[in-house]
């Protein structure tokens, strides 16, 4: 699911839809891409004003693959965590329920 050049994908989780609740928002992001170009994207995107965000690289995991169990490793991701204007959401991170 790609979403822009820049904004990959949302990262749903458990704690990514905790943090969600207090106006936080993970998403996958390119590895390349700065903060000022992450937040000028989720504003287009979801039409929302950003306050802040951080971000971080998360390691590619090294996985068994095959008949041989040869190891291989993950790309390495960029992972940014968006805090919006207070009132505002996403509709992706609302899970139904009572």
């Amino acid at each position: 699911m790609l979403i822009s050049p820049i904004v990959k994908k949302p990262l749903i989780s458990e704690k990514s839809l905790l943090d969600a609740k207090l106006g936080i928002y993970t998403f996958i992001v390119d590895k390349r891409a700065n903060k000022i170009e992450i937040a000028r994207e989720i504003e287009s995107l979801f039409k929302v004003n950003v306050t802040s965000i951080k971000t971080e690289i998360v390691k590619g995991k090294e996985k068994s693959v095959g008949k041989k169990r040869i190891k291989t490793r993950l790309a390495d991701r960029k992972k940014a965590r968006v805090r919006l204007k207070t009132g505002q959401s996403i509709e992706l991170f609302e899970v139904g329920g009572k």
